[in-house]
């Protein structure tokens, strides 16, 4: 079975970062899609979740709500109870960030951002 998506968006607001219990950087974030076909928009909304140093990175610079951004990753359903009633959602974890647009939109990275992005352990994350 195969388990890729590539989803090119904007950030919907600026990613929310921390650490886990276990010391683990993550960032969440949502993503926007759209597009416009005659007189008919589609929206398409996304959650997305990273840990480890590619956390760190999107934190420091993919920050500024409306910046058009890549990634990569696979889907997961995330599921909890609320009220009595079991509910679940698509989020995707992500594996690999570029950036996009132009410059003036945020799309270009300084010089000083990092290349080398180390794997993180998944026995980590807290799923």
């Amino acid at each position: 079975m195969l388990n890729h998506v590539s989803y090119q968006g904007r950030l919907v607001d600026a990613p929310s970062c921390g650490q886990t219990n276990s010391g683990t950087d993550y960032a969440n974030f949502r993503l926007a899609w759209s597009e416009k076909y005659k007189e008919k928009e589609t929206k398409c909304f996304l959650d997305c979740k990273a840990f480890g140093n590619l956390a760190k990175f999107i934190g420091q610079y993919m920050n500024t709500k409306g910046q058009e951004i890549l990634v990569e990753g696979k889907l997961n359903t995330e599921e909890w109870e609320k009220d009595g009633q079991k509910r679940s959602k698509i989020a995707l974890m992500v594996s690999n960030a570029h950036f996009c647009g132009s410059k003036k939109d945020g799309g270009s990275p300084s010089n000083d951002v990092p290349v080398n992005m180390t794997p993180v352990d998944t026995n980590e994350l807290p799923f």
